[in-house]
């Protein structure tokens, strides 16, 4: 019984769809049906509590790094950031191939243990005499390791509610036809139909699609909190919770666009709300530009050094009069001096970067769901668990390098720099949108199966 159990886990959730097979004909069983939604309920529970652990740590890893490791700037920080992405691409398509022929469990078991052990090292990070620094890099990147099964989970939960449709149970299919929007299952016409080849530049296209939209968020929510401590002089404390009160709130906004989606893409399409969520956050990053002539609070602690370049003796005094104090438990707020272009660039204001992140808010998670949607769709029936993973390893691509570009350039050139580069990035993703637009669709739309 033990060996039959491993073989049906093993086996393609789509099943045998060779030439003669009469799988397609098999209705499935109420006790299968209530099997795979509890290990469905299982996987999605597991996402959720890996999704609240991964945003409860990156609003507090700046103030917990300058904390350990007075050697570590906003640069470091990047790595830090990015290195839990390297990890998760790293990890992504082992794990994806190692579910394809072995049970899917030991990938996610595996996967659970490491991401458990990288954890406690991550929280003991500041027992070493030195380097801490780098030992938090490690945890980072053994947390992004154990966090690659999401290949996995992905792959289970499209191959799961495709088999719905397949098929055709009739207990509770409203449940599963919701679910199956989101991920975009293939449809009866593209199982009764495997052969064919996958439209390559599509599956292509759409990891780019997919690399640029984590990238922007990414390095979105890497750059709150330092551009928050500088441009309004929070505290490490202020920083954390008012960063985090602002990604919850985009939280609970991206539910509500989850919802509202569902219903837009009916009427429109997943490409029109993919290129209209790219257009968003072209609008929030150009918004996020400094304008005017107000200039972010320079810290207290490197002016006392009468560091400023190019600044006359009556305007370090009135600079320090203005300038917050800071006390016993705080460290020094405001832009630090050695940003150069703190003194030249100006600020951003609150009510601006407000606006900018409610309208990411809205841009980013229709992008991810489309560009997710579209992926899926185009791939069909085909097992997609390797498919999956090099999809998940362009994301962790893009949560490699957004972090590390930000904090380079923010730290370097200043938020007017970073932001217009972000700006151009995406006009030409949209560019690269347009050109593809024809070409990214569904599987049994391109094999004449069901109309456009």
């Amino acid at each position: 019984m033990a060996s039959l159990g491993i073989e049906a886990e093993q086996e393609p959730l789509l099943g045998d769809h060779t030439p003669g097979s009469r799988e397609g004909d098999i209705i499935e069983t109420e006790e299968h049906y209530k099997s795979r939604w509890r290990s469905i309920r299982i996987l999605y529970l597991t996402m959720f509590l890996s999704s609240v652990g991964f945003s409860i740590v990156i609003m507090s890893i700046w103030p917990y790094l300058q904390k350990i490791d007075e050697t570590a700037d906003a640069s470091f920080l990047g790595w830090v950031i990015a290195s839990f992405s390297l990890g998760q691409m790293v990890a992504s398509p082992i794990f994806g191939l190692w579910s394809n022929y072995r049970p899917r469990k030991e990938p996610l078991i595996v996967s659970i243990f490491i991401s458990v052990a990288a954890n406690c090292l991550y929280a003991y990070v500041h027992l070493p005499a030195s380097h801490n620094k780098y030992y938090m890099l490690v945890a980072r990147g053994l947390v992004g390791f154990g966090a690659g099964n999401v290949a996995v989970v992905r792959s289970y939960i499209a191959g799961a509610t495709s088999l719905q449709e397949r098929t055709g149970s009739m207990a509770n299919t409203s449940a599963c036809q919701a679910l199956g929007f989101i991920l975009g299952p293939a449809s009866p016409d593209e199982v009764q139909d495997p052969q064919g080849n996958i439209d390559q530049v599509a599956v292509a296209s759409t990891n780019v699609l997919f690399f640029v939209v984590l990238f922007i968020f990414a390095l979105f929510e890497t750059i709150v909190t330092p551009l928050t401590m500088d441009m309004y002089a929070w505290t490490r404390e202020q920083a954390v919770l008012y960063g985090g009160i602002i990604l919850a709130a985009l939280g609970v906004e991206a539910v509500i666009i989850f919802m509202g989606i569902k219903l837009l893409s009916k009427k429109i399409g997943e490409r029109a709300i993919l290129l209209g969520g790219l257009i968003v956050v072209w609008v929030g990053f150009f918004i996020l530009l400094p304008w005017g002539n107000q200039f972010p609070k320079i810290q207290w602690q490197d002016l006392r050094n009468n560091s400023i370049p190019n600044a006359t003796f009556g305007e370090i005094i009135i600079t320090l009069w203005k300038s917050p104090r800071d006390d016993h438990n705080e460290g020094p707020t405001g832009c630090p001096i050695e940003q150069a272009w703190c003194l030249y660039t100006p600020m951003i204001h609150l009510a601006q970067f407000l606006t900018s992140a409610v309208l990411i808010g809205i841009g980013y998670p229709s992008c991810n769901v489309m560009s997710y949607t579209l992926y899926s769709k185009i791939l069909g029936p085909k097992p997609q668990g390797v498919y999956m993973g090099w999809l998940t390893a362009s994301g962790s691509a893009a949560r490699i390098l957004g972090p590390v570009f930000i904090s380079q350039v923010y730290t370097s050139w200043g938020p007017r720099w970073a932001f217009s580069l972000v700006c151009g990035l995406v006009v030409l993703t949209i560019t690269l949108l347009g050109v593809v637009y024809r070409r990214l669709i569904a599987f049994s739309v391109r094999r004449g199966r069901i109309p456009e």
